[in-house]
């Protein structure tokens, strides 16, 4: 068995002054996918001491930045999707890095786990230009899991993709129909990466029908305690992994004040 999980850690450094390590220590899973890490890598690596960590920053400071912590033997890591998928420029725009990376886990099999942690963009409705730059990398993303996909090897994207796909996903999905985040638009790239390149979206499929179970609340107001909130945290696996998922868990937490992000880490167990 080995559990991997993802979270969005709003800023590590606030992450683990409000005990994010008391939750790696009960949870315990072999695989963490982080997002929104906002910190240079001294600080990551010190943090999570112990593991073994790829970290891509986001070159504007203080912005995105995601990584892969694994107990388990990192056998490849790949670390710019702009070389991955390159579509005839230079590599990523400074907005676009710190929101993708990829790493080869060793399993004690001898197989390996490809583990993706991806921080996609906002946006803005009313801010075309930041529209503009999310579809864009949406596009790199989508051509890069159609190759994961087509050589069936076993992996998985996770993290913070900052779109809710249905109406089930989002509490108040009407007063946010022209919202990012829940525009057509957006939600079509789900629809791509679920029906037409097969890839399972775990946390519905062990999540029943909905209404949620949600994954992120705003700080502000009553919305954690009204549980007016998003599903925007998944783990989409490609066919050859998802056979292997046995559980997936939305790790909530039991208050307001023991939170450790206004994201909850999304859990899933497989059977490798």
């Amino acid at each position: 068995m080995i559990t991997i999980a993802t979270v969005n850690v709003n800023g590590i450094r606030a992450a683990f002054k409000r005990d994010m390590a008391g939750w790696l220590a009960t949870r315990n899973p072999d695989v963490v996918l982080l997002q929104e890490v906002r910190a240079p890598e001294e600080i990551v690596q010190d943090l999570l001491d112990g593991w073994h960590v790829v970290h891509v920053p986001c070159e504007i400071k203080g912005r995105a930045g995601v990584a892969v912590a694994s107990r388990l033997p990192i056998a490849a890591a790949r670390r710019d999707l702009g070389d991955l998928v390159a579509f005839g420029d230079d590599g990523e725009p400074p907005v676009d890095t710190g929101r993708w990376v990829e790493a080869d886990v060793a399993l004690p099999d001898g197989g390996t786990v490809t583990v993706i942690s991806a921080y996609l963009h906002s946006g803005t409705a009313t801010k075309p230009e930041t529209m503009d730059a999310k579809y864009a990398h949406l596009d790199r993303v989508t051509a890069r899991m159609r190759e994961l996909a087509a050589d069936g090897r076993r992996a998985v994207v996770g993290g913070d993709v900052n779109i809710a796909h249905h109406e089930v996903d989002i509490k108040n999905w009407k007063g946010n129909k022209s919202s990012a985040g829940f525009l057509p638009a957006e939600r079509a790239y789900l629809d791509t990466w679920i029906d037409e390149l097969g890839y399972a979206d775990l946390g519905r499929r062990f999540g029943g029908d909905g209404p949620g179970p949600y994954s992120w609340w705003s700080f502000r107001g009553q919305a954690f305690d009204n549980d007016a909130g998003w599903r925007i945290d998944y783990q989409l696996a490609t066919p050859a992994l998802a056979e292997a998922a046995i559980s997936v868990e939305v790790d909530r937490a039991t208050s307001y004040d023991t939170r450790f992000s206004d994201h909850a880490p999304v859990v899933a167990v497989y059977d490798l």
